[in-house]
């Protein structure tokens, strides 16, 4: 009998087949990044007063700036105030007494707002996203974070029931479809409802596309083409910048952003099934099939006894989520990684939110923040082997942390500092996360790491739900955001202290495993094959791309 872990030695882990996969799933992930931060660019602040039908009655023959100095009250800079008008007067007031004052009572705006004439059109002077209405903007935000937390929870089973090939084309139709009707909706709360949908798909690739990549990549690289395939979206925030900069009509803007994924209609014949996911089902003959076509691409001979001795795949024994509250030591390590995966998802998505608000322009802020992500993100496998995985979760959390805090005492003319230091932050959070992924999954025993992994992705998109109602808070006092952004990443970078260090580890493969003490080998040793095989062995299938902790 042989297994997959054999057969993909032959074939090659990493060869022309797995670079060739690793493009075709990178492309998806270039383009999420416009469905996560394009919103950002669609609602910008801009100067709006209330439109007054009263003051525009030709009878009155009264210039432009009358009928503003009429129908407005001016804020204590001299500006039209945004929110209030003067009561209309009586229908009998002479000319006299409205030019003279005499009715100045205000009242809140009843006939909507005027907005700069040539301005472009957005999503906020379009359904009148201001005065009582502001708040939408970050609720159609939580909205779709919301969306995202439906979506790890719908795809993830779906994935394993399905297969991973025909989720994709089914999460790839759905980048379509929804994001392309966004562009034509009549109205604000319709908007909502189709960022959620499309909310759901993005949450369900990013689940879907790394289980695919590592079921197909050896140990030896799964890693690093994990975090390979996540740079893409780093490159695709950087190319929202300049697409939000030569699109400034919201509509077209949406259209440009998701007419894209309509020509990836090929990945329907180029996507491969994941052999290891057949072999599970015991679909064998088809896993054979798709084994001889990587084979040949990766121009590998593949022996035939190998090949006929290959036989279906087992998924070990997987525990429930009451598991992970059962042993003192499990218990402790879920809580504080909860906690972890919470501020990773505030921290991070926190920033990028309020990419506008840091003083410079927001599509030269873009494109650096997404331009630090790629090395933030490669730069956290080096850090974990030289430093280990504890005190680079450490570092990366209260390093972020201490920037949000920092920017609270620059002052507002330091716009250049103000955003130095949030594109610190912004490379310490993108660290942090992608190191969070490694640590959790090593920390996690494989008979229960599924579950803790999928327990970690829902306290992250809580944090992702709340970051815009944070951000709201800014209303009240407008250093509380980063006040929260700044203590609570500090504060899980000490409660790291307390977890284990994982580097040069083996895997635990029971929760009784956890009593064992560390096995201490030189960092710089690789694995035994034998070793290896048995870790991918007892993992089950698209549950983490860590088999190893040696790279």
């Amino acid at each position: 009998m042989a297994q997959f872990v054999q057969v993909l030695d032959e074939i090659g882990d990493f060869n022309r087949f797995q670079v060739r996969l690793l493009i075709l799933l990178s492309i998806p992930n270039f383009l999420s990044a416009f469905y996560m931060f394009a919103q950002v660019f669609m609602i910008q602040d801009e100067a709006h007063y209330c439109s007054v039908a009263w003051v525009k009655n030709h009878t009155l023959n009264l210039s432009a700036a009358e009928q503003l100095t009429l129908s407005v009250p001016l804020d204590a800079a001299g500006s039209p105030e945004p929110c209030l008008m003067f009561r209309p007067p009586p229908d009998n007031a002479s000319l006299e007494d409205i030019l003279s004052h005499r009715f100045n009572e205000t009242q809140p705006c009843e006939a909507g707002w005027e907005y700069p004439e040539h301005g472009p059109l957005s999503l906020q002077n379009e359904f009148n996203l201001v005065c009582d209405r502001k708040h939408l903007k970050e609720t159609s935000q939580s909205v779709y974070m919301a969306g995202l937390l439906a979506g790890s929870l719908i795809f993830g089973p779906l994935c394993d029931w399905i297969g991973r090939r025909a989720t994709i084309l089914v999460q790839l139709f759905l980048f379509a479809i929804f994001g392309l009707s966004t562009a034509f909706v009549p109205s604000f709360e319709l908007y909502m409802v189709l960022r959620f949908a499309v909310a759901t798909a993005v949450a369900g690739y990013t689940f879907s596309n790394v289980t695919l990549l590592t079921e197909w990549v050896g140990p030896s690289w799964r890693t690093r083409a994990v975090v390979l395939a996540q740079c893409a979206f780093s490159v695709g925030e950087m190319a929202l910048a300049g697409l939000a900069y030569g699109i400034r009509n919201w509509r077209h803007f949406q259209m440009a952003g998701t007419a894209p994924v309509l020509l990836l209609f090929f990945y329907f014949w180029a996507l491969p099934e994941s052999a290891r996911w057949l072999l599970t089902q015991g679909r064998i003959e088809e896993a054979r099939q798709v084994i001889q076509k990587v084979a040949s691409v990766n121009k590998r001979k593949l022996s035939p006894e190998l090949l006929s001795q290959l036989v279906a795949e087992k998924t070990g024994p997987s525990g429930n989520a009451l598991d992970l509250f059962r042993h003192p030591q499990l218990w402790k390590m879920t809580l504080i990684l909860c906690y972890v995966w919470f501020v990773d998802s505030l921290g991070y998505y926190g920033l990028s939110l309020q990419v506008g608000d840091f003083g410079l322009d927001i599509y030269l802020t873009q494109l650096i923040f997404g331009a630090v992500e790629v090395p933030a993100r490669y730069s956290s496998i080096f850090m974990m082997q030289w430093l280990g995985r504890k005190w680079s979760q450490m570092l990366s959390l209260v390093l972020g942390g201490l920037m949000c805090i920092a920017i609270i005492f620059v002052p507002a003319d330091l716009p250049v500092v103000v955003t130095v230091l949030a594109v610190v932050g912004k490379f310490a959070t993108a660290s942090g996360f992608t190191i969070s992924y490694v640590y959790s999954a090593e920390l996690f025993p494989t008979i229960i790491r599924q579950t803790g992994m999928g327990l970690m992705g829902i306290f992250s998109r809580i944090g992702g739900i709340l970051t815009p109602l944070v951000i709201l808070l800014g209303e009240y006092q407008a250093a509380l955001p980063m006040v929260i952004y700044g203590s609570l990443p500090i504060g899980a970078g000490l409660l790291c202290a307390l977890l284990p260090e994982t580097r040069g580890q083996p895997l635990k493969d029971t929760i009784s495993d956890l009593d064992q003490g560390p096995h201490p080998r030189p960092p710089g040793s690789a694995p035994s094959e034998k070793g290896t095989e048995a870790s991918e062995s007892t993992s089950s299938p698209g549950v983490t791309f860590v088999s190893s902790t040696y790279f």
